[in-house]
């Protein structure tokens, strides 16, 4: 009988999968990306428990492109710092990615809120333009023209924090809406830059019923850049969380969050 290619992989091929995984070359990618200073309470309200707010109230949109071993991809983030335990870093609202392949990973191992969108990263000599949009909308611009080089940082270690999650399956679960306690995570990446360039420009937020980053509006420019880096991540559960207190800030994950919250409807087939 020729292979059946849903069933159960040999140990040989789930070690082998593991071992190609692991030894993947430095992946380099060109990326734009722009820090402001927004609302203080808008940062504030978009953190879930336990995450706080840090001493300024930023936000930071990073729109890159990358060839994943000859396997185009466009990838987003649009993040608000945010502090946990004595360590700062970022929480990302939203992540737009351009294929599934990045999606699925993020989302299941890391619990990254990944979805997937268009973006665009641009540049004709000086002039650079870099995007998100979803459903049709472009609800972040970044555009403007490269004004000089910048001195190459130093290899950082910067951290982002997910909550990783699963809907209850009766859609109430013990009343929490999940099947277990949610967990945070630690997500550290390592990041080396190889080319920085500054760039003098503005950035648009666009009204989105999917994506309301317009609600965390630019007050004041800190800086856009456009640069090469590489990094590697690794993630950490450092704790479960309050599945009640979670619960109000579960929409950010979904454009329609009665998909979850309702449950099925009784006898229906999804």
């Amino acid at each position: 009988m020729a292979r059946v290619r849903y069933g159960a992989r040999t140990g040989a091929e789930i070690a082998a999968a593991r071992t190609a995984g692991s030894r993947l070359p430095d992946i380099w990618s060109t990326g734009v990306v722009a820090v402001w200073e927004s609302d203080p309470d808008a940062v504030a309200a978009v953190l879930p428990p336990p995450l706080k707010p840090t001493g300024r109230p930023l936000v930071r949109v990073n729109i890159s492109k990358v060839d994943l071993r000859g396997y185009p991809l466009g990838a987003g983030s649009f993040a608000v710092a945010a502090a946990h335990d004595g360590v700062e870093g970022w929480y990302p609202l939203v992540m737009p990615m351009t294929h599934e392949r990045a999606l699925v990973g993020g989302r299941e191992v890391f619990g990254e809120p990944k979805k997937l969108g268009e973006v665009a990263v641009e540049r004709e000599g000086l002039v650079v333009r870099a995007a998100l949009a979803r459903h049709g909308i472009e609800f972040v611009e970044v555009r403007g023209a490269v004004s000089g080089p910048l001195s190459l940082p130093e290899p950082a270690r910067k951290t982002d924090f997910y909550f990783k999650f699963l809907p209850a399956v009766d859609g109430s679960g013990d009343g929490s809406g999940f099947d277990a306690d949610p967990v945070l995570v630690h997500c550290v990446r390592d990041e080396k830059v190889r080319k920085l360039e500054r760039i003098t420009g503005d950035v648009v937020l666009r009204e989105s019923m999917y994506d309301p980053v317009a609600d965390l509006p630019v007050r004041e420019l800190l800086g856009i850049t456009i640069g090469e880096k590489t990094t590697d991540q690794k993630g950490t559960v450092v704790g479960r969380v309050d599945a009640r207190a979670l619960l109000p800030y579960i929409h950010q994950r979904y454009d329609d969050p009665r998909q979850i919250l309702d449950g099925p409807p009784e006898g229906s087939a999804r």
